[in-house]
């Protein structure tokens, strides 16, 4: 929850004036606030700078007050929409089976979910995280057809390392990468899993990106606190 929509507009226009071209095989994107969301795709328009939504409902309509649908968002002309963040599961009353509806409702009208995961400190230090990972995984994607493996993207977010400054190490991180694409390859399929792009997303920054993103499993990063800047965020994609 940050960024008017105004401040939202500035930094949209100061990221697309300072990143005139995308580094090779690179995709960028940023979520503003839903409020935010159709001044930013304006700026962003003619750009190969994605634009995507924080949340989405599943149903298209209905007495759901408070709440944007999918085909909403995608009529607004979004990209992508971010699906069961760590945030949404702990204070919004997020589960598996709403990650499944939602990601659902995104990729029938064309809207790429970047579905979120990831472990508590309690479940890390209690030795749960592979249980964690794979029931999140094995619910929220159950009975999913997917055209293309760019059709979705996973977002590993250890939830003891979003807003603490903590980081997981980059061979911490490069072990649940790789256990979370073996769990794909068990819901999805081998093929599927292995081209399906499984970012990080516990505090990254622009000092520990590139270590970060050597890592076989890790192919890309889904950036909070380090991209309210705009010459942080470039850093991190310059990396």
């Amino acid at each position: 929850m940050n960024k008017s929509p105004n401040e939202a507009k500035e930094f949209a226009r100061e990221l697309r004036q300072k990143l005139r071209t995308t580094p090779a095989g690179v995709e960028v994107g940023i979520a503003p606030t839903l409020l935010a969301l159709e001044g930013t795709i304006t700026e962003m328009s003619g750009s190969n700078i994605m634009v995507g939504a924080q949340a989405g409902h599943w149903k298209d309509n209905g007495a759901f007050t408070g709440m944007v649908s999918m085909s909403m968002i995608k009529q607004a002309g979004a990209d992508f929409c971010l699906v069961g963040h760590s945030e949404q599961r702990q204070f919004f009353g997020e589960t598996d089976e709403s990650v499944n509806l939602r990601t659902k409702a995104a990729l029938a009208i064309g809207l790429r979910p970047i579905v979120c995961i990831g472990e508590t400190l309690a479940e890390r230090e209690s030795g749960k995280m592979e249980h964690v990972l794979r029931t999140q995984i094995h619910a929220g994607l159950k009975a999913l057809s997917l055209n293309s493996a760019k059709d979705l993207v996973i977002a590993y977010e250890p939830v003891w390392a979003i807003g603490t400054g903590k980081t997981a190490t980059p061979s911490m991180a490069e072990e649940a990468h790789a256990f979370c694409r073996a769990q794909l390859a068990e819901v999805l399929g081998a093929a599927l899993a292995q081209g399906i792009s499984i970012q990080y997303g516990g505090s990254a920054k622009p000092d520990n990106a590139a270590e970060l993103l050597a890592q076989p499993n890790i192919d890309g990063l889904l950036v909070g606190g380090a991209s309210l800047e705009v010459d942080s965020f470039l850093a991190i994609i310059n990396s």
